[in-house]
């Protein structure tokens, strides 16, 4: 069971998400918060797996509000919704290591996705903000790709569809140090910080067709 909390300050919207969430017998709601202050008063009562966030918050941001939670020491995730997100405040989630993004227009079924997906320790970004994530800001990256092998390209692939150093090494008949060499050179050649960003890359690129695992 997943205990979640409801951070957005639109009733209606409260209320519409509370209906999606409920629809799943694996997802129980312990409360709803109209602003961060109320949400660190529900996290004195409730220990919650997720909290879902809006990002815009009225007056408060929904960053903001996530980085309040963190410092009064509560360990939840996080998952941000949001109708739009700037550019850099795409990085500044990723940066704070923040678990999920999720568009409000998502479908009911994908956020119940997104919500599994970040409750088993994964992240979740929307795919349909990976392209304003990763765009490319010179025209050598377009040929990026080329500079990678082919044993690293299908690493890549591996890394887009969320596979461990483990699994990769068993679907590429390797082991997982040679894995971990590749992922370093895949991680330098295209200029990205971590393995979360070289799967967002893969999927921004249409490298890897976009599939739910159930």
């Amino acid at each position: 069971m997943t205990n979640i909390i409801i951070l957005d300050d639109h009733p209606l919207v409260r209320q519409g998400i509370r209906t999606i969430v409920s629809s799943s017998p694996l997802i129980h709601v312990l409360g709803e918060a109209a602003s961060t202050r109320e949400a660190l008063l529900l996290l004195e009562q409730f220990t919650p797996d997720i909290i879902l966030v809006d990002l815009n918050l009225g007056s408060d941001n929904g960053l903001d509000a996530i980085q309040a939670v963190r410092r009064a020491g509560h360990t939840c995730k996080f998952m941000i919704l949001t109708s739009s997100i700037t550019r850099s405040e795409l990085q500044l989630a990723q940066s704070q290591q923040i678990e999920g993004i999720c568009l409000k227009e998502a479908f009911p079924e994908d956020l119940l996705y997104a919500i599994e997906v970040v409750s088993r320790g994964r992240k979740y970004y929307d795919p349909d903000l990976m392209s304003s994530l990763l765009e490319d800001t010179s025209a050598d990256q377009e040929n990026i790709l080329s500079e990678l092998t082919p044993k690293e390209l299908e690493v890549l692939l591996a890394l887009g569809k969320g596979y461990s150093n483990k699994e990769i090494a068993t679907a590429l008949f390797i082991t997982e140090f040679t894995v971990k060499k590749h992922v370093s050179q895949v991680l330098a050649k295209l200029d990205l910080s971590d393995r979360t960003q070289a799967a967002l890359y893969a999927l921004s690129k249409g490298l890897v067709q976009f599939e739910l695992q159930r």
